[in-house]
């Protein structure tokens, strides 16, 4: 959360240790989104209704200023029971300490159909028709996923409505439900407890399957309900925020800069004796810019501007051309950790290969038979990370054009199989397809950053966006990887434009004094 001049993220904690279990809400205040305090733990396990962990919740703040977090614990019996915090001192510019209301829990899972063990992770609340305070709650409802609907006067006594926001027999359990609201075409974002202005669509994200999809549709004030704008029956066909290694995202409005943002949890994908010996497990995403686009669609994402702070030593190119076969060094920048920003013009579309909506159920199969190496008519082109020497090492971030009945799809993949020497590492390919018009529009652009074991890339303006972790045995040994912009397709491709950084260090969670 933004509160007073200070960015606020609470996270699942363990103090003991960086194996999952004894989870607190860590706590850390920054000013840019960049660099990072820690605090104390900001939530503890220290009450009947949250003994055996506090989970997944969502700060909101209520009208006077107040800020108050709603969060999820489990009792003895391993219920999950909804609780609240409150800050204790609002003057301190910190808010170090909370304090956990008198009547916890506030909700807790009674009602037909719940599972007292699915009943978790309430978001952020908004104002809905009846000028009464609503939140949702991610639930098992008769086996089914739901958002479940609660509404209160005062965020402390809370009353269930007798619908879910919104239930699909699609899917079961929904965790970390988001639920905000977005303009067409517009970047700001919008504040869930001011009034919603007329034209604005709403977002219901949910997390299941390993990654967080979302639908988008309108807040029906009269039913008190979300209605999806297509309901599609197949969830693999469902959108998604990131289509890597990307989980639990929660957003909050920016007040400060009048946008919303976005985070994910990303987690280790070598081995838990790993984790020990690192002596720390799981990071977070950048935090991005989410908006809907013009067409009222999709949603696209960006980081955030003041993560361009870190950059130094800017390297360009203009003018490239790159016929099939072609590898360009991108020399004098930091491979290991860089930002690396590229446009990729098409001097042909006629060669695009026809597209396969059944591609569209299982895009990492698709993103493993059409690898980097395998030749296409336009594509793949792309750039290729964290490579060694001889490239037996190396991750390939890259795209293929397709032509559907209707327009071009593009198929953006991040493939990790040839990213580590290492045994035992999950290395999949990661893909997505976005839309796109190749008519009006012929450049299609690829932003990546890498920051030694994360590789996160945005396609076409953040249409797609693919969180990674690769751990190099060359990063290790020698420091020394290489970076490359290829093309593999039959089709020769320009590169207008191609702008890297060296990124500095940025100082999170250094303990202080």
């Amino acid at each position: 959360m933004y509160y007073n001049g200070i960015y606020h993220e609470f996270y699942q904690y363990n103090p003991s240790g960086s194996l999952w279990g004894n989870i607190v809400w860590g706590h850390s205040v920054s000013t840019d989104l960049v660099n990072w305090i820690p605090l104390e733990a900001a939530i503890e396990r220290d009450t009947p209704s949250d003994i055996n962990g506090c989970w997944t919740g969502s700060a909101t703040i209520l009208s006077g200023d107040q800020p108050v977090i709603i969060y999820t614990g489990a009792d003895k019996e391993n219920r999950q029971l909804q609780n609240i915090v409150l800050p204790k001192n609002r003057s301190d510019p910190y808010l170090r300490e909370w304090t956990k209301a008198g009547n916890n829990p506030v909700i807790q899972p009674v009602g037909p159909g719940l599972n007292s063990s699915q009943f978790r992770d309430p978001t952020t609340g908004w104002i809905g028709p009846d000028g009464l305070w609503r939140i949702a709650v991610g639930a098992e409802l008769n086996g089914y996923g739901a958002a479940l609907l609660y509404k209160s006067e005062d965020f402390l006594e809370w009353t269930r409505v007798d619908h879910p926001l919104y239930s699909s027999n699609a899917s079961s359990m929904w965790e970390c439900p988001d639920f905000f609201a977005v303009l067409p075409g517009n970047n700001s974002g919008l504040d869930l407890s001011a009034a919603i202005p007329n034209g604005a669509k709403h977002v219901l994200k949910m997390s299941l399957d390993s990654c967080d999809k979302y639908m988008i549709g309108v807040y029906d004030l009269k039913r008190d309900a979300f209605v999806p704008d297509t309901v599609l029956d197949d969830r693999r066909l469902w959108s998604r925020i990131d289509y890597g290694n990307f989980y639990a995202s929660k957003s909050f409005f920016d007040s400060k800069k009048g946008r919303r943002i976005i985070w994910g949890w990303t987690n280790e994908t070598d081995s838990s004796s790993d984790d020990v010996a690192k002596g720390w497990a799981g990071i977070h995403a950048i935090p991005r810019t989410i908006w809907l686009d013009s067409y009222g669609k999709q949603l696209r994402q960006w980081p955030v501007e003041e993560i361009e702070s870190l950059r130094t030593n800017e390297i360009s190119h203009h003018g490239l051309v790159l016929k099939k076969g072609d590898l360009f060094e991108i020399k004098g920048t930091d491979t290991s950790q860089a930002d690396v920003e590229i446009d990729f013009e098409l001097t042909s579309i006629e060669s695009a290969d026809p597209f396969d909506s059944s591609w569209l159920l299982d895009v990492e199969k698709h993103c493993r038979e059409a690898g980097a190496s395998v030749d296409g008519g336009i594509g793949p082109f792309g750039l290729v990370v964290l490579a060694s020497d001889n490239m037996e090492e190396h991750t390939a971030v890259h795209f293929r054009v397709y032509k559907s009945q209707k327009n071009y799809m593009i198929l953006m993949c991040s493939d990790l199989r040839r990213s580590s020497l290492r045994p035992g590492l999950y290395t999949p390919a990661y893909g997505g397809f976005f839309e796109f018009d190749l008519e009006k529009e012929r450049k299609i652009s690829l932003r990546t950053l890498i920051d030694r074991s994360a590789v996160e890339s945005f396609g076409g303006g953040g249409r797609v966006c693919i969180m990674a972790r690769v751990y190099p045995v060359a990063l290790v040994d020698d420091g020394g990887t290489h970076m490359y912009a290829f093309n593999n397709g039959s089709t020769t491709v320009g590169v207008p434009q191609l702008r890297a950084w060296s990124m500095r260090k940025a100082q999170v969670n250094v303990k202080r004094g």
